[in-house]
């Protein structure tokens, strides 16, 4: 039997308008202090909001989720790292740490409580819930590639995992591939999100096959040792499942070190990573003692 602990959340507030007082969830933040653990989730995206509330500043906006989000992951790498008897912080302080509650348009609310066997999907569980369950996509939208990263970021956010990535370059002699999200241990781990959520049948294989040739382009070469994490995002159109199908087995047959996570396989990604930055880390302090 899992073992629960208690922990205590509040939701992140834009209030445009303090008179009138409407407002949108923004952001959740979530502290087990049993199981040291503190994260939260922000809004990336402003679109919802700017139709709600057309004079706000985006960019304005943008910046303090950044902000708040960067603020969260230090303070939950922080209390992970910190003895048990170090002393017991209350979701207050490390909100007030964060933010502190003056009369601007982001606000927290009243604080909610819990149990949980794992408060890293607790907490993705209330962002989506009180967060993102009001988002509607237009039905003749394509999810892009930002739109699957999102999916599979918000794991690694809630994981505090996303401070250990950074961009890179694996390059040989006439060819090279940018990632964005890569981190290191022995060998170079990347992170790829594809969509597959294209027109037409042809369009699907077409991406699988190009990302083929890219990767096998740097592996047949003297690249130093990579793997790589393709994160899919399969078509919305039910009439397109055999072609991602096809299209995962062109991926799962390229050459070189691959793994393939679908958006239902979230979970399962967030922990494999976890386990493996985990285990990196426990050797990088063994060897320094």
């Amino acid at each position: 039997m899992s073992t629960t602990c208690t922990y205590h959340y509040v939701v992140l507030r834009y209030v445009h308008d303090t008179i009138s007082g409407e407002f949108i969830n923004v952001g959740v933040a979530l502290h087990a202090p049993d199981a040291r653990f503190a994260g939260a989730l922000c809004r990336p995206t402003y679109g919802r909001l700017s139709k709600v509330f057309p004079s706000m500043n985006p960019e304005h906006f943008k910046s303090l989720m950044r902000y708040i989000q960067a603020r969260f992951d230090e303070l939950g790498s922080q209390l992970a790292d910190e003895l048990p008897l170090h002393g017991m912080r209350s979701i207050e302080e490390l909100t007030q740490q964060v933010l502190p509650v003056d009369d601007s348009s982001l606000q927290w609310s009243a604080i909610g409580s819990g149990r949980t066997a794992n408060p890293g999907q607790t907490l993705e569980a209330l962002y989506e819930r009180m967060v993102m369950r009001y988002d509607e996509r237009p039905t003749n939208q394509k999810k892009s590639e930002d739109d699957v990263w999102r999916h599979f970021k918000r794991t690694l956010e809630s994981r505090q995992l996303l401070q250990y990535f950074e961009p890179k370059t694996v390059a040989v002699a006439d060819d090279e591939l940018n990632f964005n999200y890569t981190w290191k241990n022995g060998s170079l781990h990347c992170l790829e999100p594809v969509s597959f959520d294209l027109a037409n049948p042809d369009s699907i294989h077409e991406k699988a096959h190009r990302w083929f040739g890219r990767i096998a382009s740097l592996t047949s070469a003297d690249a130093e040792p990579f793997k790589v994490y393709f994160l899919v995002g399969r078509p919305q159109d039910d009439q397109l499942d055999a072609a991602y199908e096809n299209a995962l087995s062109i991926l799962g047959r390229m050459p070189g070190m691959h793994k393939v996570f679908e958006e239902n396989q979230v979970d399962e990604f967030g922990r494999e990573v976890a386990d493996e930055v985990k285990a990196h880390l426990s050797s990088v302090r063994s060897a320094s003692h």
